[in-house]
């Protein structure tokens, strides 16, 4: 099932014989030949389609000599900033900067530019002026036509006026790709490429582009934000494969960027392919020296099973990236895959995640999807499931089952996002689901992501309301009651998402009060381009309805909301403080149990620290009795998992430990701090308390918190 490594130089491709390469393809990310990395995937169906595909990954972007190890090819440029935005690898959703990238030799900052998509394209193309250049991968997909972009806070060209490129190929590009490359191959010039779906073009005729919808101009765009709240929309209906129209955007000097609708969703048996291709599954030798590429290790001995997501939360990217219509490998392909993890010598007896974007997501909602696509203006799960949904568990019973079952594997855990409103469902197999999860796939913590309490701004975010969470979290008990665990339910909370005041932070403050503990699992909203919750941010309306919607945006009210949720921090007292003299809500300040934090006494000091946690021995938290099921309602023993008593929480387990460590980011949980699907979790990596009462382990987080599949993993 392994392969060698696709050519570095020249001289690696003469000893294969090669005389000149096809494809340059150009990374931000450093060579690492695993399904999980867009660039193996990409070369490696062209490799299987008969193109010569060499590699330059992180070229240096102040040398344009850089780009020229192979010389020019014979049909084009490939160009991706990697596995991430190269923005979010980059900066915290404070704007400050990472000090890692686990996508980098030995995890180190500083191997890509910002921007890298458009600094990558324009430095080729200063060498190489008529060689055609492809842009692909996240950054250039979700940038695709015009942006907001938040680091510069403006809104900014399709970045194939920025880039130098001819095409972009968004999505997912294993069809639009080798379409491309045969087309090249054939003799057709890279401007007459128009034609194939899943790429975004740019031309200064409109003669022969049929069945296409105008959207507002550039210009029209930069003079009222509200205008791009209705191109927002537009484009987002139009993210289906079978019902996507062309879209046309115009910039001045009569130049218009064609987006064609996008391609279709690979079939079962063309995923499985994908997968069997001779991936080396690790990155290239030359990094030893430098202590090898973080990212790998998690994802190493993980499975991908399936791709797009019909969740459709407003803060997620999947819709534009992948698409809402599921489509899963099958059985067979993963238990090849895991067999061949098997003999590898490092392995050792754990498959870390079976899973995608959503893990229980293993086909698509409704049968119409294949033959008319998803529906433009109705989702699948929200606010209420839809009649049409076939929610089953049946197929990813079988997958875990069989892979349970094969010599040397001990545990075979799911760490990707659970969709529990799709469990709840699910009517004949979601209890049966859980119980299995429980017993064999969660190993003291299932964390989930409720994102918020407060139902209004649920449905801004597009998620259940609270009431449902609360029902997977009684499900999930039982279950684990019933095969004789502690386990607990841990959920991702978000902080600052459009629609929250600080009436809903506080909501949200007090949910996690009752919860005993202080949550780790806390982000920031971070608005990165093409999601409809950043649409949100930089025009204050929802695009979907353009009804108002209320945006946090200074530091101060964020930092603020953030504040609220781990108000048992000391640091946070004077901001806490500040939120509830703001917000009428006093109430919540001083020594009865449903208060949030005391009095100051003195200069500066409360009797608790500040951090409004009670003193060992003197709390009495009867009031709270029955309040978090399932997530921690009792006091916490000697290992730190709570016992299964009702009321009477020690809180002052939690004093104080609960420090944040500062910026990562984890909308797919990606790289050391870094994320595709735009939120920020800078006290993930504290040395506190994990939800649900369990032991969060000490150090930095989970591997696979710092590698997940490249396009998300929230559900």
């Amino acid at each position: 099932m392994n392969g060698a490594f696709l050519p570095i130089s020249a001289d690696e491709a003469r000893e294969r014989g090669w005389d000149a390469v096809d494809f340059v393809y150009v990374s931000g990310d450093a060579y690492v030949d695993h399904p999980s990395f867009g660039m193996a995937i990409i070369t490696r169906v062209l490799e299987a389609a008969g193109y010569r595909v060499g590699v330059i990954a992180q070229p240096d972007w102040r040398d344009p000599a850089s780009v020229c190890v192979f010389g020019e090819p014979r049909l084009g440029f490939l160009v991706s900033a990697g596995n991430m935005d190269s923005m979010v690898n980059h900066y915290t959703v404070n704007k400050l900067p990472r000090s890692t990238d686990a996508y980098s030799p030995g995890g180190r900052a500083g191997a890509r530019p910002n921007h890298a998509a458009a600094v990558y394209g324009n430095l080729i193309r200063r060498t190489y002026k008529h060689t055609p250049i492809i842009l692909g991968g996240i950054e250039a997909s979700l940038r695709r036509l015009a942006h907001y972009d938040y680091w510069s806070d403006k809104l900014k060209r399709s970045i194939l006026m920025d880039s130098g490129a001819d095409i972009i190929s968004y999505g997912m590009g294993e069809r639009s790709i080798v379409q491309i490359a045969d087309a090249l191959a054939a003799g057709i010039a890279v401007g007459d490429i128009t034609y194939v779906d899943g790429t975004v073009y740019r031309t200064r005729s409109l003669e022969g582009v049929e069945d296409a919808v105008m959207l507002p101009s550039f210009e029209e765009l930069q003079a009222d934000k509200l205008e791009y709240a209705r191109s927002f929309n537009v484009q987002y209906e139009n993210s289906d494969p079978f019902t996507g129209k062309r879209l046309v955007e115009e910039y001045p000097h009569d130049v218009f960027v064609v987006q064609n609708p996008p391609a279709k969703p690979l079939s079962r048996e063309e995923l499985d392919a994908v997968y069997r291709l001779p991936y080396a599954r690790t990155y290239h030798p030359v990094y030893e020296k430098d202590g090898g590429v973080p990212a790998i290790k998690e994802v190493k001995f993980s499975l991908s099973s399936n791709r797009g997501c019909f969740g459709e939360c407003s803060f997620c990217a999947l819709t534009f990236h992948q698409g809402r219509i599921v489509t899963s490998r099958s059985r067979e392909s993963l238990v090849e895959e895991a067999r061949a993890m098997c003999v590898q010598p490092d392995f050792k007896g754990y498959i870390n995640d079976v899973g995608g974007p959503t893990a229980n997501f293993r086909a698509p909602a409704c049968k119409k999807q294949l033959k008319h696509g998803a529906c433009k203006r109705k989702s699948c799960l929200f606010p209420q499931p839809c009649r049409q949904l076939e929610a089953d568990h049946t197929d990813y019973l079988d997958v875990l089952r069989a892979l349970r079952k094969l010599p040397g594997v001990k545990k075979v855990f799911v760490r990707s996002g659970i969709r529990f409103d799709y469990v709840l469902a699910d009517e004949s197999h979601g209890q049966e689901f859980v119980r299995e999860l429980a017993e064999h796939h969660v190993s003291g913590q299932l964390r989930v992501a409720p994102e918020h309490v407060s139902d209004a701004v649920l449905r801004v975010m597009g998620k259940p309301e609270n009431a449902v969470y609360e029902r997977f979290c009684d499900m999930f008990e039982r279950a684990t009651e019933a095969c004789g665990k502690k386990q607990y339910v841990v959920p991702y909370l978000m902080s600052s998402h459009p629609g929250s005041t600080l009436k809903e932070a506080i909501e949200l403050a007090e949910f996690c009060r009752d919860l005993g503990y202080m949550p780790e699992q806390v982000q920031d909203f971070y608005p990165t381009p093409s999601t409809m919750s950043t649409a949100m941010y930089y025009t204050g309306v929802d695009p979907r309805t353009m009804r108002p919607v209320y945006v946090p945006k200074s530091a101060h009210e964020k930092a603020m909301q953030r504040a609220l949720i781990q108000y048992r921090d000391p640091k946070n007292y004077d901001l806490v403080l500040e939120a509830l003299r703001r917000a009428g809500r006093m109430d919540l300040v001083g020594y009865g149990p449903e208060c949030l934090i005391r009095p100051r006494k003195g200069k500066g000091k409360s009797p608790a620290g500040g951090n409004g946690a009670p003193r060992k021995g003197n709390v009495d938290t009867s009031a709270r009795k029955g309040k978090s099921k399932g997530r921690g309602k009792s006091p916490a023993d000697g290992n730190g998992a709570p016992r299964k008593s009702k009321g009477n929480l020690d809180t002052s387990a939690c004093k104080g430990k609960g420090k944040s460590k500062g910026g990562i980011d984890a909308s797919a949980h990606n790289g050391k701090g870094k994320s595709k699907g735009g939120i920020d979790a800078s006290a993930r990596n504290g040395k506190g308390r994990g939800c649900g009462g369990s032991p969060v382990r000490k150090g930095k987080r989970t591997d696979r918190e710092k590698a997940r599949g490249k396009d998300g993993g929230r559900a």
